[in-house]
């Protein structure tokens, strides 16, 4: 006889298995409670982060001239909507463009219990032909609007000339005809402005003003950075796809599809008034198309290394320092420009400014390094 084989026998092998995986069960199920709880708390935890990022960009509800500006930019860019633009709640800044227009910006403010690392100031639509530099400005607020960490403290302006944008046959210049990247303070401004513009041929559309900050809306972005004292300013322009850097070394070399081709500073430009004289970062982005946006793809790509260039390399030491100084600075910069005679505006005669080109090495001309793209005229 085999016991082994007895009902009995049988009986209590399968308890004791029946127990033991119950017992298995139990504790497996105690573990799947304790993941699923902590992962209850960390979901918990991120949308509570993101409502309170969400809440820290929020502003007040849009006023009539930013529901005026959206609706005129909503009607002209296809790829920016009405609802799009007032989904960003931009505020109005006061100031008015030339004819009358609202400058708008938003503000990604440092969020409780994180110092940010740096102030960014975007902006958009130097040039009102140059429509995908506006449209991606607005992109790129979408972003931060869903993902504002309180990594940097942001200033951000998709439109800086709603003039030369929103009207029937969009221009480059403001409604006073002037070039404003050629309207910012830089040493001996009259002087080099004149020669350079004649060096142009007097081309209508490089018209750098009849004086430095003669405009409201550079005269406005002077001020932006006077006050917000950003540690680095980025700069959208198209058409010509590529990357290009003023400032203290080194710039990022490249932004997604976009690489890095220094084109040299110019008498009244951004890069040379802010990036050269004061010392800031200007990260001037060049798109490949005036009317055609990147590829989400691309979108994403630029930006993702543009934060990551930020996060690494600032602020710098430099930077910091000239912030100090900045109103030692700007009074320098007055005190060189010498009024020898204005550039006279395009169809009105020449009024005896200078005429002789300034050497492609001197100050506030093309670098020796530099590669103009467009022939005989600046790239931004």
């Amino acid at each position: 006889m085999i016991r082994s084989h007895e009902p009995g026998h049988l009986n209590r092998l399968a308890q004791t298995s029946a127990t033991a995986i119950v017992a298995r069960m139990r504790s497996v199920l105690s573990r799947s409670r304790l993941i699923f709880t902590l992962l209850q708390a960390a979901t918990v935890m991120l949308l509570a982060g993101q409502a309170h990022a969400a809440e820290a960009v929020a502003t007040a509800p849009n006023t009539q001239p930013v529901i005026d500006e959206c609706t005129r930019i909503g009607h002209k860019l296809g790829s920016v909507s009405l609802a799009g633009c007032l989904a960003r709640s931009l505020s109005d800044t006061g100031t008015r463009s030339v004819n009358g227009q609202a400058i708008l910006m938003k503000e990604y403010p440092p969020l409780p219990g994180r110092k940010p690392i740096g102030r960014i100031l975007l902006i958009g639509g130097t040039h009102g032909d140059e429509y995908s530099a506006v449209s991606i400005v607005f992109r790129w607020m979408e972003t931060l609007d869903q993902h504002h960490s309180g990594l940097f403290h942001w200033h951000v302006t998709p439109l800086l000339n709603p003039d030369g944008l929103l009207q029937k046959h969009s221009q480059r210049l403001n409604a006073h005809g002037v070039d404003l990247n050629r309207n910012m303070p830089t040493p001996d401004w009259y002087r080099q402005s004149s020669a350079y513009w004649q060096s142009t041929g007097e081309d209508p559309r490089r018209y750098p003003g009849t004086a430095p900050l003669s405009e409201p809306e550079s005269n406005w972005l002077y001020e932006q950075v006077r006050q917000f004292k950003p540690d680095a300013i980025v700069s959208v322009h198209a058409p010509f796809g590529v990357l290009d850097f003023d400032g203290p070394p080194e710039g990022p070399r490249d932004l997604g599809f976009l690489h890095l081709k220094l084109i040299g500073t110019y008498p009244g430009s951004l890069g040379n008034s802010v990036g050269v004289q004061h010392h800031i970062p200007v990260i001037t982005v060049e798109l490949p198309y005036a009317g055609i946006m990147p590829t989400d793809a691309q979108v994403s790509g630029m930006w993702g290394d543009l934060v990551h260039w930020l996060r690494l390399n600032i602020p710098k030491p430099s930077t910091i320092e000239a912030k100090a100084r900045f109103e030692d600075i700007a009074q320098a910069l007055s005190a060189s420009m010498v009024q020898e005679g204005t550039p006279a505006a395009p169809g009105t005669a020449s009024d005896g400014g200078l005429t002789t080109a300034l050497p492609a090495t001197d100050a506030g001309t093309t670098a020796p390094d530099a590669q103009v793209i467009e022939s005989g005229k600046p790239v931004h």
